[in-house]
């Protein structure tokens, strides 16, 4: 059994059984057994609202028992709380299946979170990069440029407008009239 503590200070226990499995899908509507298959992994870790949902499913026997609702739980959920439950969830997950399925889940798991250290890794490497900045600053200077202009004055626009309709001819040499 793995543990988290929310940003209340709670502490609470993950535990992965077929019970938890039983109550995750009919009260979140989610079924881990599809972590197997991949995209449940990237559902869970895309959507914080929905991985919380599945985590207060799992620790709602603990919740009825502190009388914490689904609402409290949620609003004690942010930040690091969300990480931390994320890595007890899905730790625990990994842990309650047999050994052959474990092993490639846990490999799936290692991958995961290579992948996403190497996404951060390379945000922060951008984040800091002098060029940013520099296009930063070009761009605010544009706008800068642009204010000190003022707004266009109407009829007198830059670019290639088509002709105004009083210098079209009524009739067009080409057009048959019947008159």
């Amino acid at each position: 059994m793995k543990t988290f503590v929310d940003n209340a200070g709670r502490t609470w226990t993950v535990a992965i059984n077929v019970d938890a499995i039983k109550r995750v899908r009919d009260l979140a509507k989610v079924n881990l057994l599809e972590v197997i298959e991949g995209k449940l992994l990237e559902r869970l870790i895309g959507d914080p609202v929905l991985l919380c949902d599945v985590i207060y499913a799992v620790c709602k026997p603990e919740a009825d028992a502190k009388s914490i609702s689904d609402v409290d739980f949620g609003r004690a959920m942010a930040g690091d709380a969300i990480d931390g439950a994320t890595t007890a969830l899905l730790e625990e997950l990994v842990d309650f299946f047999p050994q052959g399925r474990r092993r490639v889940l846990s490999k799936a798991l290692a991958k995961l979170r290579k992948f996403e250290t190497a996404a951060l890794q390379t945000v922060e490497t951008r984040l800091e990069s002098p060029e940013l900045e520099r296009k930063m600053q070009a761009a605010l200077a544009e706008l800068d440029s642009g204010a000190e202009e003022g707004p266009t004055p109407p009829g007198n626009s830059s670019g290639s407008a088509p002709e105004s309709s009083a210098s079209i001819p009524a009739t067009s040499p080409s057009v048959n009239s019947s008159t």
